[in-house]
Parts: C-alpha cells; structure tokens; sequence
C-alpha cells in the first residue's frame, strides 16, 4: 500500500497514451489546416490540377517513407523528444543543438502561427460571408484560441489526449462532408474541371519544390508518436501500427477531398480562394455553409493541441540532455505537466499570429524542418551501421531511409531557387545556432553564469510550483 501510494506522489511524465490515443494524436495532427490551406499552394505551385493531384500523392508516399524510418527510430532510441533526439544520438551535438535553435526560434513557432490562422480565419468566414473576414478579427480570434490550447496542456495530460481523440473524430467527419458531396458530382459527370489536367505548359519545374512543401506541410504530423515515445503504452509495437494505419488512412482522405474540391471548383476559384472549403462548401452544398468552417476550424484546434503536446516533450527532453534551461526539465508538482516547457512558446507564436501570413509563414519554416527530417532519416542509417548488432523489433528496408533522405535534402536545395528570400532567412535562422552552440553549450560557463542561472531558476520553479522529474522512465 506504501510502495502504491509513494508510486502514485512521484513526479514523472505517466505512459497514458494507448494505442487509440497515439492514432488520435497522428491523425488530429495531420489532418488539420492543411488540407484546408494547402491545395492552393500545391496548384499555384504545380501549374495544373492533374499535377497538383500527383504532387497530392507523391507527398503522402513520402510521409509513409519517413513515419516508417520514424518507426523504426522509435523502436531503436527510447527516449522522447522526436526529430531532436534522433539527431543527438545518431549525429552528436552540434546538429541537434541546431535542430533545437531552429526548432524554437523558426521551426514550430511559425508551424503553430500558420495553424491558428486558419483556426482563426475559417471561424469566422461563416460570419462575414461572401466577404472576407477581417484581418485583425482573425488574429485575435486566432490568438484566443492558441491560448485555449496552452492552457488545456498546462492543466492536464489525459484531457489533451481526450480532446485530441474527440477531435480526431470531427476532423474525419469534416473531410467525409466534403468528400461526399465531391464524390457525388463527379459521379453524375462533373468532370469539366479536369480537361487538359496535365498540360506541360503549365508546369513550371523550379517551383515544384514549393508544391511539395505545401503539400507535406498538410501531411506533417505523422511524427508526433515520436516526441511522446516515453509516455506511450508498448511502445515497440503501438508506434509502427499507429503509423502505418493513420498515414494510409490520410493519404486515401486527402486523394478523395482534392478531387471533390476540383470537381466543383475550376483552378482560378482554388487560387482565388482564401479558404478553399468554405468556397467548396458554397458551390457545392449551400446547406452545410454553416457547419464545414466550424468543422475545420475545430480541426485546426487540435492540430494546435497535438503540436503544444509534442513540441513541450522536445523541449523537456533537450533540458534534461543539458543543451536548454534546465528549468524546462521540470514538471508541475500536481498536475504531473511539462509546464514550463509549455508555456515557452507563447510569445513567439503571439508575435508571428501578429505579423505573419500564412504562405510566407509556411516557406519560411519548411526548409527547416525537412533539413532536420532528412538528417534524422540519415542518422537512422548511421546509427544502423553503428550498431549492426542491435536488434530493433521494427525495421525497414534500407532503400526507404536512403530515398527519403535524398529526396528531403534535395527538395532543400531546389527550394533556393524557388522562394530565395524566405528559404534564406530559415537558412540564416539555422547558421545564428553556430555561435551560440560554441559560446554556451560547448564552452563551460563561468561560475557567475551558473549561479545567475540557478538563482533565476530557483525562483522561477518556487512560482510556477515546478519540480525535477523524479522517475526516468525510459
């Protein structure tokens, strides 16, 4: 009864992710605003419908290569903390510290701006309908609602992973009435919209790199087993069936959504559209014009919820490595959450909500991101012949790392020539983590430093009634 009740007052993260909730977090975190903002992009980007549908496809069997590779690394490293993890133990320090500095500086700051805005602007069409909604309505509103979602994962883990596993369910349900309607059309012979749905002058080759970013921007998520690897149940075998079920099940969903949207709208309407399924919603089926944006909008909402979720785990994880604060390593004493780790992002995601827009936003953080993925992917095959002995319960065919990493990095590359300006910036973003590597991480601090710090986090950890994990549970 002792040794119980001492279990149940110890403070650590708790395995209270099952099977159903990790599938719950992988499709709530990829089915979100993305493919209710993406197609736009990926036409714009690819020149035709036909095009665009085969960069549709092409994304979502990329996905499937790198959540298998993810796979896999879940099952080899024990340890939380995704993309940052995999890099530290695979590739060193320096990489991952840079992972880290991109990560929190550019990376999910403006992922989880994009995210609100769409939140933010779906909400509230229905209201301004056929006009558009006004700027600064959107970002409050936006705002208001990332805040919701910091709250929620601030007060308690087991209601995140219920609202992500009741959210989940919308999100599926959003997608069917768009399907559904699409599906019908196309059957009765609507098929005008995709006359001449490849044609070669349409295309234009430097910019497909920025298709395909807006594509598996829409796909991205089928990571986030991975930053929660530590509180997830059976682990070595829930993380390859929650992969591989969700991220089937998002590439049919998403196939099936971009043909009903091209069935009823023509590649000028797409462009046109500031929120492509509400203008689907208005041509097609004037009776749910009401119900789909709040539907979407809802799914936005829990893709905000599943990213605060994972992204407060890479942080907790890269405080407890040494390379972040270490009052990040630190957990609420009751409510048994990464609080600080939390409520970090706040500010940067309040400035870019402020200043940002969404398709600036989403080249500017893309080149980051999938540089990191193609390193973890390539620290997987290091790691492979590191450790030749090492049995994984989950292992991949070498090609699928091989390709999926080449892919990656040379989708960065091409990316210069396509938007040099934002990829420059991510780029410049990225570099800025050098100095700082070298000036604090790798260089031990001075005593001044060290005590200046621990008085700052002393006091911090009295106020927000944090405490050191006291149960590793990896």
């Amino acid at each position: 009864m002792g040794k119980d009740k001492k279990k149940e007052e110890a403070v650590f993260l708790r395995k209270k992710i099952t099977l159903l909730r990790a599938f719950s977090l992988l499709i709530g975190s990829m089915v979100g605003s993305g493919i209710f903002i993406s197609p736009k992009g990926v036409l714009k980007n690819s020149g035709t419908v036909g095009f665009s549908l085969v960069v549709w496809f092409a994304c979502g069997l990329l996905s499937m290569f790198g959540a298998l590779c993810y796979a896999e690394l879940g099952t080899r490293i024990t340890k939380s903390g995704g993309h940052y993890i995999y890099i530290l133990e695979t590739l060193g320090p320096l990489p991952s510290f840079l992972f880290l500095w991109a990560e929190f500086f550019a990376i999910r700051p403006a992922n989880s701006a994009v995210v609100s805005l769409a939140f933010g602007r779906y909400l509230l069409e229905p209201f301004f309908a056929p006009c558009a909604a006004p700027v600064p309505a959107v970002k409050l509103v936006s705002l208001l609602g990332y805040y919701a979602v910091l709250t929620l994962n601030s007060w308690s883990v087991s209601w995140s992973a219920r609202l992500q596993t009741a959210l989940s369910i919308v999100k599926l349900l959003a997608l069917a009435l768009i399907i559904v309607p699409g599906m019908m059309l196309l059957a009765q012979g609507h098929t005008e919209n995709f006359q001449d749905a490849f044609d070669k002058q349409s295309l234009v080759p430097d910019k497909l790199p920025l298709a395909f970013y807006a594509g598996m921007f829409a796909y991205s998520g089928w990571f986030q087993t991975s930053f929660v690897r530590e509180e997830l149940v059976r682990p070595e075998r829930n993380i390859p069936l929650a992969v591989i079920v969700s991220v089937i099940t998002v590439i049919v969903g998403y196939m099936l959504t971009n043909v009903s949207y091209y069935t009823v709208l023509g590649t000028q309407d797409v462009l046109a559209s500031p929120a492509v399924a509400v203008s689907f919603v208005q041509r097609a089926c004037r009776s749910l014009i009401s119900v789909v944006p709040v539907l979407v909008a809802l799914s936005c909402f829990g893709t905000m919820n599943g990213g605060i979720l994972t992204f407060s785990r890479t942080l907790f994880v890269a405080s407890r490595e040494g390379q972040w604060p270490p009052l990040f390593s630190m957990i609420h004493i009751r409510r048994h959450t990464p609080l600080p780790a939390v409520m970090l992002m706040f500010p940067l995601v309040t400035t870019m909500v402020c200043i940002g827009d969404i398709y600036h936003l989403m080249n500017f953080f893309s080149f980051s991101r999938w540089l990191f993925i193609g390193l973890a992917t390539l620290g997987l095959i290091v790691h492979r012949c590191r450790h030749p002995e090492l049995q994984s319960p989950f292992k991949v065919p070498l090609f699928i790392p091989v390709s999926f990493t080449i892919i990656c990095l040379f989708t960065v590359a091409m990316s210069f020539y396509s938007d040099p300006v934002n990829i420059s910036i991510g780029c410049t973003m990225v570099l800025s983590g050098f100095p700082v590597y070298y000036l604090v991480i790798h260089r031990q601090m001075s005593n001044r430093c060290r005590s200046l710090l621990y008085y700052v986090t002393q006091k911090l950890q009295l106020l927000l009634e944090v405490v050191q994990q006291e149960v590793k549970t990896y």
